[in-house]
């Protein structure tokens, strides 16, 4: 069994937190204009790294903040605890600058450049139905 150290609450069992998957996946600048693979890609494509891997982790059972751990996936050894929004450590512990258009902003919990390209993209001429930005009836909001 694992032992996490949270950055707010300290070490605990590893039944208290949930895997939130990997770290860095920056959300899409146009999701509009990504055609039904891109978004796919977006949604269900992961890196599956052997090795260091960086994954977001949520303290479910404390104080329910959301935080990015560096693990090695072969030896399950803990090499980071870091907070979201900051660039992701190398596996040393140390900080590496990471580019990409993922909002930096404290409330964030993406960065990186992990998401499918939205380069050429378009969605004109592939629909004979004219778009609705209203949701359909009896849709909640």
């Amino acid at each position: 069994m694992l032992l996490i150290s949270c950055p707010n609450c300290g070490s605990r069992d590893e039944t208290e937190f949930h895997y939130g998957g990997q770290a860095h996946v920056p959300y899409p600048e146009n999701p509009n204009e990504l055609t039904d693979r891109q978004w796919a890609e977006y949604l269900f494509y992961r890196d599956n790294t052997k090795g260091a891997f960086a994954e977001r982790w949520l303290h479910s059972t404390g104080c329910r903040q959301w935080f990015n751990m560096l693990r090695d996936t072969v030896t399950y050894d803990i090499q980071a605890i870091y907070a979201m929004g900051t660039p992701r450590p190398d596996a040393a512990g140390q900080l590496t600058v990471e580019t990409g258009t993922a909002s930096l902003a404290p409330d964030s919990t993406t960065t990186g450049t992990a998401a499918p390209s939205t380069s050429g993209t378009s969605i004109s001429g592939t629909s004979t139905t004219p778009a609705s930005t209203t949701a359909p009836e009896g849709a909640t909001k």
